[in-house]
């Protein structure tokens, strides 16, 4: 069967498209297996459709893999702009983006690995448009986070550019070191409860650091 013809026969599937249903179950296999490495028989195997369908609705991997970034980075990006327009003072700001941002990490752990990933190996221009449309929102807001506070006279002065790298790399460097806990510490508990405990240290922390003294 055609790639066409088994995506006409699958049509919706439970309310969702044949093309969701590959981006989620793929991203489902990223996240367990810790990896963005993606077998086709796998995801034929877990989403129940012929693996033929990512060529018809992606063009190839790295266009599935764009697809997963896109549906998460957009969201990313929409919830941190819905945030800079609170009116909220901005050390509670940054404290609830903080925690967003673990947050994102313990749900999406492969976000980081997956956009260098990308920006690695797509041609430049692929590789600027990530950067023009998730991660330079990101960086500037920050420039307002961090501006705001400053200004205020609530944070001290420090660059936004390398405080947006301190934030990411710390929720990066935790979800992304399961295996470091299980051989090293022998825990295996990466749950809900590890997430909360990481989320309100590492609050406190960074916090306790941008304060103005």
């Amino acid at each position: 069967m055609s790639a066409e013809n088994q995506a006409d026969k699958n049509g919706d599937m439970d309310g969702a498209s044949a093309r969701g249903k590959l981006i989620e179950t793929a991203s489902l296999i990223m996240r367990e297996g810790d990896t963005i490495d993606i077998s086709f028989s796998e995801l034929s195997v877990r989403s129940g459709l012929n693996s033929a369908l990512v060529k018809y609705y992606f063009g190839n991997k790295d266009g599935l893999l764009e697809a997963i970034l896109e549906r998460d980075m957009t969201k990313i990006v929409e919830d941190v702009g819905l945030l800079i327009a609170k009116d909220m003072p901005p050390e509670d700001k940054l404290r609830h983006h903080i925690g967003a941002v673990i947050d994102t990490y313990y749900k999406y752990p492969y976000i980081h690995r997956l956009t260098m990933r990308l920006i690695r190996d797509l041609p430049p221009e692929g590789a600027r448009d990530i950067a023009n449309k998730y991660l330079k929102p990101l960086s500037e807001a920050y420039g307002i986070f961090v501006g705001d506070g400053i200004k205020t006279g609530v944070f001290r002065d420090l660059d936004p550019d390398l405080f947006y790298s301190a934030v990411t790399g710390a929720a990066d460097r935790f979800f992304t070191g399961k295996l470091v806990w299980k051989y090293c510490y022998g825990r295996d508990d990466f749950d809900e409860k590890m997430r909360d405990a990481y989320r309100e240290q590492t609050v406190d922390l960074v916090m306790a650091g941008i304060l103005a003294r």
